[in-house]
């Protein structure tokens, strides 16, 4: 018993993934956001907005690296956040660089949407650029 409840300590830690808030926005209908995603030789293009907020859930389109998606995202949810792997999973990585995109509150009086950015990356080689 000790032994399993060492194992499933440890292994919890080693996959344990560091997220660091790098920003927040405000965000009314339609207003779009750019950023630069730069990793070694490589540039990608990360860019996202809120088009409808309807029953509680926000739609939300995001595209990275020529990927388009849609996303209806709720509060206090489990369909709070979008996950956007930067990378591609490296064989000495067990864990891909990514952003989470997550739905914080709605303003109902400025029809605003506030949505965080969430970065894990844990060899620091992911570097961001905010064009908008």
């Amino acid at each position: 018993m000790k032994f399993l409840l060492l194992f499933v300590l440890y292994s919890s830690l080693l996959f344990a993934t560091d997220l660091l808030k790098v920003k927040e926005y405000k965000l009314t209908k339609d207003k779009t956001v750019k950023i630069l995603v730069k990793y070694g030789s490589f540039q990608k293009t990360l860019s996202f907005r809120w088009t409808l907020y309807k029953n509680d859930g926000l739609v939300v389109f995001s595209s990275y690296d020529r990927i388009v998606s849609q996303h209806v995202l709720y509060l206090n949810h489990t369909n709070q956040s979008i996950r956007i792997q930067l990378k591609s999973r490296a064989s000495s990585n067990r864990v891909a660089s990514y952003l989470l995109l997550k739905f914080d509150q709605f303003d109902f009086q400025k029809h605003r949407a506030t949505i965080s950015l969430w970065l894990a990356d844990k060899n620091k080689e992911i570097s961001l650029k905010y064009l908008k």
